[in-house]
């Protein structure tokens, strides 16, 4: 088994995430220090930060409503509030499935199953992730077709989007939801500072097939069996 594999189903991180850690040499395999792409076996010694890492037998899935204001990381160096703090007493070692910015909300998911994360956040699957926006001023039918179309970012054209649901927003500016599989950083926030526009509201409210539903900002809810198949037959996850 690869050796960053491993380490998600341990419950370190993302395969991803994994790698970084690996090539930060962080990591030993039976005393000598890790590269990436080496492989493990039953029975070596896998230690991260000196600390002996084993599989953790029992996977599990929350939906988190994160708040605004609130991190979306283990730690902040700031000593801002993160998501970790409201699942705190839970006896697993839980990582975000992706993130939402500071000033965004809604539904994050958190996991101890590396393999699940990284299908659900890798490109390749294409596991759409829709929110509720509100923006200053109006969206022209032009700057729609955009949004939908694609938007040039400094990172590349992004792949094509749904907008629906648009009306005149209580404040005067525009609301309307879009969908998009991509998950760059900012990524709605800078499409639509690409045409003229600044985000005053960023509310995520489905991951695939799941729904935010009635969760207040902070609550979380375990993931029951029948969805996290659900997630798993969206991202493509054996």
């Amino acid at each position: 088994m690869r050796l960053q594999k491993y380490m998600a189903d341990c419950g370190v991180a993302s395969r991803r995430a994994c790698e970084t850690i690996i090539t930060d040499g962080r990591v030993t395999v039976n005393g000598i220090p890790a590269v990436l792409g080496m492989s493990v076996e039953e029975g070596d010694d896998v230690r991260l930060d000196g600390k002996r890492l084993t599989p953790q037998a029992e996977r599990v899935v929350l939906m988190l409503y994160k708040p605004r204001g609130v991190v979306s990381t283990s730690s902040d160096e700031a000593g801002r509030k993160t998501v970790q703090a409201f699942v705190s007493e839970l006896p697993y070692r839980l990582y975000n499935v992706g993130r939402l910015d500071l000033n965004s909300e809604g539904l994050l998911l958190l996991t101890n199953d590396g393999e699940l994360a990284n299908h659900l956040m890798h490109p390749r699957y294409k596991v759409e992730k829709t929110y509720r926006v509100v923006c200053d001023g109006t969206l022209s039918a032009s700057e729609i077709a955009t949004l939908t179309n694609g938007v040039m970012l400094d990172d590349g054209l992004t792949a094509p989007a749904r907008v629906t649901n648009i009306r005149r927003s209580t404040t005067g500016g525009t609301a309307f939801s879009i969908t998009i599989h991509e998950g760059r950083n900012r990524q709605i926030r800078r499409m639509l500072e690409a045409v003229g526009h600044r985000t005053l509201r960023l509310k995520r409210e489905a991951y695939g097939p799941l729904k935010l539903g009635d969760l207040r900002p902070g609550e979380w809810r375990y993931l029951t069996k029948e969805e996290i198949d659900g997630l798993n037959e969206a991202s493509g996850t054996k």
